[in-house]
Parts: structure tokens; C-alpha cells; sequence
């Protein structure tokens, strides 16, 4: 099963690209980091009350999904290598690139983890959902005393502002890199990246020529 995913994902990353599952985890993954940003932000100016609380659960039920994509991504990318491109030969910008991969999946670990913590360390507390289908049960913080439970409370938060503030900065970073590579350096980093669009050229029988009448040879 591996040798075949490897040998199909060959076919792509010949061309320099990325296979159609390591571009849906990207861009799944992209889209819930910018929704998470930004509905972090906005908890904090939620009133208290149920509102909130609810907010809270959603933001947490998809922090979980990350996770799991996450880890889902991760076992992906040790199966199926990404391809060789521009940006794997320049030296110390390379070395940066794949530190900055690292500290995403370190992220994408240590937020939804103490985000966990801190929903886990609210008593009375409720299980969450994985995708709004499969229930999360709680840390079991639910033994210990208040203000071991306060404890662990602040700390989760400090852990998951700094976090934040991590993310907040290499999404920015991040994006600024590909875009240099792209349209300043004219590398093939972005391309490979992004969701392929057939046209005609790669189907030479396409509409048109299907609906050209055949040459009849003269007899």
C-alpha cells in the first residue's frame, strides 16, 4: 500500500509538486489557523455568559481538529516526502524554512493541547466533539482541588497565549517568504503548493477538438 502511495505521489512531485492530499491538508489547515486567529480574538471581547461559552466549545472543538489534522499531516509527510524545489537549495533560507515547518507542528500541538487544558480545568465541565461527531472527554483535573484547578488554569493560558503570539507571527512570515519566492526570486515554491487547474493542454482531446468533425480522407 505505502510503495504504491509513494509511486503515485511520484507522479507529482517529478513536476516539482505536491501531491493532492499534502495540498488539501495545507489549505484545510491554512483556512482553520486564520479562522482560529481570528475567533480568538474576538473571545475576548465576548460578554460573559453562555454566548461565550459557547464561542469557547467551538473554538476548542476546532483546535482539536487541527490536532488531528495535524497528525494526520505529519504520518503523510513521512510517507510521502514533499518534492525537491527552489527553496531546498539555499543554504541558510533553507535551513529557516524547515525550522519554521518544526515550530508549526510544535504549535499546532500546544495550542489545541492547553486549550484542552484550560476548557478541562473549568469545573463543571462538558466533554467536546472531534468535528462536532466523536466526543473528547476532559483531562481529568476534575479530582483536584480548586485551586490546583487555578493552577493549571493559568498556566495552560500562558501556554496557549504564547502560542498565539508564535503563530500570530509566523503566519505572516510564512506567507511573506512564499510570496518572495514567488514573484520576486521567480522560484517554483507557491506553485507547487497550490491546487491545480486542468486546461486544454492537458487534455489534447478536450471539448473543442471533440467537437471538431472528423477529416474524411479522400477516397
Amino acid at each position: 500500500m505505502i510503495r504504491w502511495i509513494r509511486r503515485w505521489a511520484r507522479r507529482h512531485s517529478r513536476k516539482g509538486r505536491y501531491t493532492p492530499v499534502g495540498i488539501a491538508f495545507h489549505w484545510v489547515m491554512a483556512g482553520l489557523v486564520l479562522y482560529q486567529l481570528w475567533s480568538g480574538w474576538m473571545l475576548e471581547r465576548y460578554p460573559v455568559g453562555g454566548d461565550k461559552l459557547q464561542a469557547y466549545r467551538l473554538h476548542s472543538e476546532i483546535g482539536l481538529s487541527l490536532l488531528l489534522l495535524a497528525a494526520l499531516r505529519f504520518v503523510w509527510r513521512l510517507i510521502v516526502p514533499g518534492p525537491v524545489n527552489d527553496a531546498d537549495t539555499l543554504g541558510w533560507q533553507t535551513t529557516i524554512a524547515h525550522i519554521t515547518h518544526i515550530l508549526f507542528y510544535a504549535l499546532f500541538a500546544l495550542l489545541p493541547i492547553s486549550g484542552w487544558a484550560m476548557w478541562s480545568a473549568l469545573q463543571p465541565v462538558e466533554p467536546l466533539s472531534l468535528a462536532g461527531m466523536f466526543p473528547v472527554p476532559a483531562m481529568p483535573f476534575y479530582d483536584l482541588s480548586p485551586a490546583w484547578q487555578r493552577s493549571v488554569l493559568g498556566m495552560a493560558e500562558d501556554a496557549h497565549g504564547v502560542g498565539v503570539v508564535g503563530l500570530a507571527l509566523l503566519v505572516p512570515l510564512h506567507v511573506g517568504a512564499a510570496l518572495k519566492h514567488h514573484f520576486w526570486e521567480k522560484h517554483d515554491v507557491l506553485e507547487g503548493i497550490l491546487p491545480s487547474i486542468p486546461d486544454s493542454q492537458d487534455h489534447p482531446a478536450g471539448p473543442q477538438h471533440m467537437l471538431t468533425k472528423p477529416q474524411v480522407p479522400p477516397v
